[in-house]
């Protein structure tokens, strides 16, 4: 059994992320709630309660903190993972696990939210549908820092109590390579047969997520513990270079996407998951963009994966499809056919999550010839030496 963050623990937690210091008076916690398209479940209920536990802890430390309030806001679930967020919040004082968008209409108080983030200097959001994307791009408006926590449940609790100024070194150390970097090799093998995937990584720069955010204007997952980066989008007008086969397990069928100039174009593959891709591709092109690269840090510290996103993510490579506006990318919701169909999904490489899917082997190939192996086998060769 997990043991909950203690008050202490909590409070720890906070001044580690996010560094609270004059001017900063404010925490305000986000969730999202059912409604007629989206019904509730009891883990989504259970975030919802835990928001408000954490609310209520740190109300009781806000003086230790340096703060002055802890807010509390509800707002209606946008249905998919990363689209925008809705117009409106609520303040509501009735339970958590009762909270539905009727409800909140007939008896909470409504708020314009970008006020609310705008009025609010620390940012945590418990929610069931990602809201990373849109807070990334409010926090650069506002000044605000934010954690985004979709799917959180009380097993991801370790990855809170890591060392994360080790996970910030491990994290920069990646980020080190891929900024050098002007493409990337990732070699696949699924089934027993190989496969190659190779990402063209001029003109970006990585982001190091290491959990640590402190700066103002940033946001970011919690729990968190990874290097990403954007591959080139093709947007400067020059032929982009990424391209190769991609092996995804869903189930038990290996889906093979054809990518072409950083978007998955084809499903090479056969049965019902490629069927059910190649259709999506089809009716949403902008689905196919290769959004993120990322490189998770957190199994050395021995977090194992939850069967969530956020966490799982985490522990080794991923791979990402959809927007990417929100990392420094170009494909943005206006890319997409509507709202509802934004999405920016990660495809992790772990064996518990792919376990037909070996990473074989990640280059990074630097200017001037150079190159050096990042992964093999799934592990990081070196985090320690410099890149050649």
């Amino acid at each position: 059994m997990i043991t909950p963050l203690s008050h202490a623990e909590l409070k720890r937690l906070v001044q580690t992320v996010f560094a609270p210091a004059p001017p900063d008076r404010t925490i305000a916690f986000l969730v999202d709630v059912p409604n007629a398209r989206v019904p509730d479940h009891p883990a989504w209920q259970e975030r919802r309660a835990l928001a408000v536990e954490w609310q209520t802890r740190l109300q009781s430390q806000v003086r230790d903190l340096g703060l002055e309030e802890v807010g509390l806001f509800y707002y209606e679930n946008v249905g998919s993972n990363n689209a925008d967020l809705p117009a409106h919040a609520y303040a509501w004082s009735g339970e958590a696990q009762q909270a539905t968008l009727e409800r909140l209409e007939r008896a909470g108080e409504p708020r314009e939210l970008e006020r609310v983030l705008a009025g609010s200097d620390i940012v945590l959001a418990l929610t069931e549908f990602s809201a990373t994307a849109p807070l990334k791009v409010l926090a650069r408006r506002h000044g605000f820092r934010a954690a985004s926590m979709p799917g959180f449940n009380r097993e991801m609790v370790p990855a809170l109590r890591v060392d994360f100024e080790e996970v910030h070194r491990r994290v920069v150390a990646i980020k080190r390579r891929l900024d050098r970097a002007d493409a990337l090799r990732i070699r696949f093998e699924a089934n027993g047969k190989g496969y190659e995937f190779s990402a063209d990584l001029r003109y970006r720069t990585a982001h190091a997520s290491s959990g640590l955010l402190r700066e103002r204007g940033t946001a970011g997952n919690l729990p968190s513990g990874e290097c990403y980066i954007v591959p080139y989008e093709g947007e400067r007008g020059e032929p982009c270079g990424t391209a190769g086969v991609l092996p995804v397990q869903f189930d038990d069928e290996i889906v093979l996407y054809r990518v072409e100039q950083n978007r998955a174009v084809q499903v090479l593959s056969s049965g019902p998951k490629s069927q059910a891709e190649q259709k999506r591709l089809q009716a949403e092109p902008a689905y196919g963009n290769i959004a993120e690269i990322g490189f998770g840090v957190l199994r050395a510290f021995g977090v194992q994966p939850v069967g969530e996103i956020l966490l799982d993510e985490k522990l080794g490579l991923h791979v990402a499809f959809g927007r990417s506006d929100h990392f420094g990318g170009a494909t943005s919701p206006s890319d997409f056919s509507a709202p509802e169909r934004v999405v920016h999904i990660d495809r992790i490489f772990i064996p518990e999550v792919q376990p037909r899917v070996r990473v074989l082997e990640v280059t990074c190939f630097y200017p001037e010839g150079a190159r050096e192996t990042l992964m093999r086998d799934g592990e990081y060769v070196t985090l320690n030496a410099q890149p050649e």
